[in-house]
């Protein structure tokens, strides 16, 4: 008769119940990260294609020599229907299925392309391309931080957060200010307080795949809100070092 030593069956057992944590933890940042590169595809490929295109442009702004002065009213609905699409699927993922939850995702990576058409009048395609490489660079990095340290990201969370509350709060103020000082000094913050919440996102989602672990529905829509929440920290940064990197025509 063969011995087994308990402890030591216990031991193995533990491992490989961790092991096949870990492998399913991969699979399932793998999965959110191809959620979140296929959306950005998607959004620059629209955006490109919407911002060469005379007769869109003009549908939605007013240009005049190479600057948007103004918008449409359809413009002012593009510009809008993002966040409306950020609403509809923060606010009903539950109630949501799977692949009505995808389809709204994808609607809405094609529709922020076409709001972000306007960067292809305002810069030039070299600047636009090289600032998407360095925010490719420091979001990778900053989410590879997020996903491998040990240090506990919660506090940091709630006080970038908060940062970024009173960024959006002195932006409607700048607004009617309209203060050049004010906005680059905004500008800075909010690209230090995106690149943090990648970090922090990152490591959120990590925690938050063994709560959804004995689900396959709901690892399935966490998968698609995770790329939601890294796909606008991505396109933040993009957007707010443009202003800096970027090339004006």
């Amino acid at each position: 008769m063969e011995y087994r030593d308990p402890f030591a069956t216990a031991q193995f057992g533990a491992q490989t119940k961790a092991a096949a944590y870990d492998l399913g933890l991969r699979a399932y940042m793998l999965k959110i990260y191809n959620y979140m590169a296929s959306a950005l595809a998607l959004t620059g490929i629209v955006a490109m294609f919407a911002g060469n295109s005379p007769a869109f442009i003009n549908a939605l702004y007013n240009v005049q020599d190479g600057h948007v002065v103004g918008m449409s009213g359809l413009g002012w609905l593009v510009a809008f229907a993002p966040l409306g699409f950020v609403l509809w699927l923060g606010m009903g993922i539950n109630r949501l299925s799977t692949t009505a939850a995808q389809a709204i995702f994808w609607v809405y990576s094609g529709v922020m392309g076409l709001s972000l058409s306007s960067i292809f009048i305002m810069y030039t395609g070299e600047s636009i391309a090289r600032t998407f490489f360095i925010t490719a660079g420091t979001f990778g990095a900053m989410s590879l931080y997020g996903y491998t340290t040990k240090k506990d990201l919660t506090g940091m969370g709630s006080f970038l957060m908060m940062g970024l509350i009173g960024i959006i709060l002195a932006s409607l103020v700048n607004i009617f200010l309209q203060s050049s000082g004010l906005n680059f000094a905004l500008s800075v913050l909010a690209i230090l307080i995106f690149v943090g919440l990648t970090a922090y996102d990152t490591q959120k989602l990590k925690h938050m795949y063994y709560q959804v672990a004995g689900s396959a529905d709901a690892i399935a829509k966490s998968s698609i809100m995770g790329a939601l929440t890294l796909y606008l920290d991505f396109i933040n940064i993009f957007i707010y070092m443009l202003r800096f990197m970027g090339d004006r025509k």
